[in-house]
């Protein structure tokens, strides 16, 4: 999932989604996603759904 679309997904723009995600850069490393991607693994989504209280199917 492109960062984007998950920002889309939560209701917030995509400059509060990148400081979410850089807040939690560690954590997101751990689970395959680099600094700079565009593209989020679904290992990382799923964890961006759970710690921010993202409802989206995908990341069921």
């Amino acid at each position: 999932m492109y960062k984007n679309e998950l920002a889309e997904a939560a209701g917030v723009s995509i400059n509060t989604m990148r400081r979410w995600l850089g807040e939690n850069r560690e954590t997101l490393e751990k689970l395959g996603a680099k600094p700079r991607c565009q593209l989020l693994p679904p290992k990382a989504v799923e964890w961006v759904c759970r710690e921010y209280g993202i409802d989206y199917p995908m990341a069921a």
